[in-house]
């Protein structure tokens, strides 16, 4: 971690950069948008549309937006760049301005359909030839026979207890809250360092080794690790971080052990469904292709659908194959991993982060994920897989 006196003399140096960089780290500060997208009547949507044999289309409620999204965009965009002489981080914050602009058009958007589906894709892009191509490489292999593992038996309070646990390998504090206002089983929240778990829902053994790992093994310790940083874009988000961030969790999950092709399978029905939206299929369409076509139950199905047509057409999930392909495929090359876990970064950022360090503007961290050590990737069919990814 940086010294306070280090820290002084750093803020002396660069002056203006840190007053810009402290600027936009309280704008962004009000802008989550996974606090957002996430519908609040879930359940009974659900409900409805399982009693309709899957043909209504749900008409999920969102969040009411805190913040005057016009004012916000004026705030960033009047962030005086010029002053940051230094060409390399300047262009880095127009593109941090950009991206943030992008990300409250989104939020501006949520419910609105093809409104908010494409400020969706000026963010998170939709799933490439090659990606659907993987997906469908995975798709076609048989599921594992049920296991003990797999059985979901924990409740919430169990799971709170297990993460508790879990985190004390770790050198910073785990604040749980439990919601049923959220599409997953369980994320952390990256602007209040909390893991939100859904209280309406049971955990398997080994969905709780893997949201551990994903969720504490790599967002909670990016997330500290980014605070420590001299600069606060590290725990905002550089541009573009979410497929590097999200590679690097599902990675965890491998070298943790959790990792198994029934997880995949979900990763990769979610890149099917995400394609879907590009076809202009509909809530009940993208169902009837995951749960018919591809027969994964329905509860699994909805989840899925879900996650892809919230807000009016989510892409984010698309990106969680591709960046464990590109993650994967770095890890094999044996190159450095410590630098994806300086914060919130890209594998694009790379070579920024490089100038950033020669600069001093860049700590050694502190943190690292423990199944990086621990290397408890067993299963050769994962491994055969991940290897012919395109």
């Amino acid at each position: 971690m940086i010294e306070e006196k280090e820290r002084q003399e750093l803020q002396q140096q660069f002056t203006d950069l840190f007053e810009i960089d402290a600027d936009i780290d309280r704008l962004i500060k009000r802008i989550e948008l996974l606090n957002y997208v996430n519908p609040q009547n879930i359940e009974k949507e659900k409900h409805r549309f399982f009693a309709s044999k899957y043909n209504i289309e749900p008409e999920f409620k969102y969040p009411k937006v805190k913040f005057n999204p016009f004012k916000l965009q004026r705030l960033f965009f009047g962030q005086r760049l010029e002053r940051i002489q230094d060409d390399t981080i300047r262009r880095m914050y127009t593109d941090v301005i950009n991206y943030y602009s992008n990300m409250i058009q989104c939020i501006e958007t949520i419910g609105k359909g093809k409104h908010f589906y494409y400020n969706s894709l000026s963010v998170y892009g939709t799933p490439t030839e090659k990606d659907v191509q993987n997906a469908q490489f995975i798709l076609h292999y048989e599921d594992e026979p049920p296991s003990m593992e797999m059985e979901k038996i924990f409740t919430p309070l169990e799971a709170r207890e297990y993460f508790m646990e879990f985190s004390k390998q770790y050198d910073f504090p785990l604040e749980v809250r439990f919601s049923t206002h959220i599409a997953a089983d369980a994320m952390v929240s990256n602007s209040t360092k909390t893991l939100i778990i859904k209280k309406n829902t049971k955990f398997s053994k080994n969905q709780l080794l893997t949201l551990a790992n994903h969720e504490i093994g790599v967002h909670l310790v990016t997330t500290y690790n980014g605070l420590e940083q001299p600069l606060k874009i590290f725990s905002n988000g550089m541009p573009k971080n979410v497929e590097t961030q999200e590679g690097l969790a599902v990675l965890s999950e491998y070298m943790g052990g959790a990792l198994t092709l029934k997880r995949l399978k979900e990763l990769a029905y979610r890149v099917m469904a995400s394609d879907s939206l590009i076809k202009g299929y509909s809530f009940a369409d993208t169902f009837d292709l995951i749960h018919n076509k591809y027969k994964l139950d329905r509860e699994e199905a909805f989840s899925i659908t879900l996650r892809a047509h919230r807000g009016g057409g989510f892409t984010k999930d698309r990106l969680y194959l591709s960046g464990l392909r590109k993650i994967y495929k770095r890890y094999k090359r044996e190159e450095n991993m410590e630098v994806l876990f300086m914060g919130k970064v890209s594998l694009e950022d790379i070579e920024n982060i490089n100038y950033l360090k020669q600069l001093g503007l860049v700590q050694k961290i502190t943190h690292k994920s423990r199944s990086f050590d621990q290397k408890n990737n067993t299963n050769g069919t994962l491994d055969f897989i991940l290897n012919n990814l395109k």
